[in-house]
């Protein structure tokens, strides 16, 4: 009797002490740009600039050369013009992107994933996730789904009082990538739910998006491959030049 007491006891102590043990989830790494094989290259004639021009480009492998696919394609950005973001800058910059400024991030990010009103579509090989009534991407800083998106009904904490219900956003988001700006890891208050969506029209710029006319997106969607880890490049023109070879950026015209 003694011995399974002392066996009860044990068992009851160690699930107590497990049950005090914080775990951590794993944090999601980054694929460094250094293996992209696909990018999606933005530049604008300067910071305050809302509208500008994208093209794509590929390589075979990471130290094979950028060739381009396809034609330029008109875009436009935040209504405020880019601004750098803190973690994909190089060390002079002084101006950063922050939440609610209207500038679009500057610098180099993964693209994650695809999104859109209707069901995947056969031909697509990128992730995707199906936009529906309670899809929100939380931009309150002060929440623990800040930057993310996320379903209202299913996500259990829900600690946001402010984000955007993307099924209302229409045309918008009838279709979009996840650009992964302030993602590894999410800072608050740096700025969030970053995309490339569907434009309005070429006037109208955005919250701080890069969005285009809805047929240059949909060849991007299709065009994106997850083993080839593409990656998303903002940044004016005279900026891009000096980093181009140091970052092994394409080259343009």
């Amino acid at each position: 009797m003694r011995i399974l007491t002392r066996i009860f006891l044990t068992t009851v102590l160690a699930a107590v002490s497990l049950s005090q043990v914080k775990i951590t989830p794993t944090p999601e790494v980054m694929t460094p740009f250094s293996e992209s094989l696909q990018i999606v290259v933005v530049t604008t004639d300067d910071w305050d600039a809302t509208i500008g021009r994208g093209r794509l480009f590929d390589r075979s492998s990471p130290k094979a050369r950028w060739k381009a696919n396809g034609k330029e394609f008109d875009i436009v950005i935040g209504r405020s013009g880019s601004a750098w973001a803190a973690d994909s800058s190089p060390g002079s910059a002084t101006n950063f992107k922050k939440e609610g400024d209207g500038r679009s991030p500057a610098g180099l990010f993964p693209l994650k994933y695809a999104f859109g009103f209707r069901s995947k579509p056969d031909q697509l090989k990128f992730p995707y996730t199906k936009i529906e009534e309670s899809t929100e991407c939380v931009d309150d800083a002060a929440s623990s789904h800040y930057n993310k998106v996320v379903d209202r009904f299913k996500v259990g904490n829900f600690d946001w009082k402010s984000s955007e219900k993307m099924r209302e956003i229409d045309p918008e988001y009838e279709l979009g990538v996840f650009v992964a700006y302030n993602s590894y890891p999410v800072r608050s208050g740096v700025g969030s739910c970053i995309f490339l969506h569907v434009w309005r029209d070429v006037n109208t710029p955005t919250s701080g998006c890069t969005a285009m006319q809805r047929s240059d997106l949909e060849k991007i969607v299709l065009w994106l491959k997850p083993n080839a880890h593409p990656y998303f490049a903002l940044i004016p023109k005279a900026e891009y030049k000096i980093l181009r070879k140091s970052e092994s950026l394409p080259e343009i015209k």
